[in-house]
């Protein structure tokens, strides 16, 4: 009963952060089926990928068009709330709140729950796994036209998201001063969980909008990351809740602050205006950066 229990709780997080994912999946699904149009010269050209070629926060999970400017505007501190502060917040209060023994499922009971089924498993998988994104980022990086912004922007972004969650776990693990359950200090929040989820977080914003597999992947690395924390006894269900929460609150953070600051500098998104065509006639023009 504690195993399932166990398991039906690590499901049920790692649901939440699915839930916008999979909604972009049927999304994308319906943008591929219906190809989008661009007219020159009066000559229709389809593209099935040019409507998945946008800066991934310019369009809602569901949403069949793209915000106008003004909405973008308008909507940049609401997606910031719905996307970074609400989540976090939630996982991070559930790991503060499943710290204690009590409630329905405590960190103690996932402990037990360990103890009983697995008290021998034993695995450095976690020390490695979740740099894998940052792997693949970097090869699709190489190979495709649709990443959100340029390599050099990336890794610029990459480097401050993990200044940043460094700043937020390191202090509040020598401030909580919670020992993990094998008796080592220094518990809360898990760091390998933090920089799993920053890393995931990165890579979904960058390339959610050409498939959103690819953050479905990236999400279930970093919660594989947590829950093989747990099972090698090295953390507390709630050290992984938490710093689920800080990860996805980090980037979300230095991206909000990046577009504040910088705008639309480094995107790397299709750009179309008018132009003249060889023959005299007036047409339209589309530029991408490879």
């Amino acid at each position: 009963m504690k195993l399932t229990k166990l398991i039906a709780v690590h499901l049920a997080w790692l649901s939440v952060l699915a839930t916008p994912v999979m909604a972009q999946v049927q999304q994308s699904e319906l943008l591929q089926s219906q190809p989008a149009t661009i007219t020159i010269d009066s000559v229709q050209v389809f593209s099935p990928d040019s409507a998945l070629a946008m800066p991934a926060d310019t369009i809602y999970p569901g949403q069949k068009k793209p915000f106008t400017e003004s909405q973008l505007k308008e909507g940049s501190n609401k997606r910031f709330l719905t996307r970074a502060v609400l989540p976090a917040a939630a996982l991070i209060g559930a790991g503060i709140y499943t710290i204690q023994d009590n409630g329905f499922f405590s960190s103690h009971d996932a402990r037990d729950a360990r103890h009983e089924f697995s008290p021998n498993f034993s695995t450095k998988v976690d020390d490695y796994l979740f740099f894998l994104p940052v792997a693949y980022m970097y090869g699709f990086n190489a190979f495709s036209s649709q990443n959100r912004h340029d390599i050099r922007r990336q890794t610029g972004l990459l480097l401050a998201s993990g200044v940043v969650t460094s700043a937020l776990v390191w202090p509040a693990k020598k401030w909580t001063n919670i020992d993990r359950p094998n008796g080592d200090n220094h518990a809360f929040p898990s760091g390998h969980t933090a920089y799993a989820f920053t890393i995931a977080t990165i890579v979904d914003k960058e390339f959610r909008h050409k498939s959103p597999w690819i953050s479905v992947g990236s999400y279930a690395i970093a919660g594989t990351t947590g829950v093989l924390r747990v099972m090698n006894n090295e953390h507390w269900m709630a050290d992984v809740l938490a710093g689920a929460g800080v990860g996805i609150l980090s980037v979300n953070t230095v991206y909000w602050l990046h577009d504040k600051i910088f705008k639309d500098k480094g995107l790397n998104n299709p750009v179309i205006a008018p132009t003249v065509l060889p023959n005299g006639k007036p047409g339209m023009g589309m530029s991408l950066t490879f």
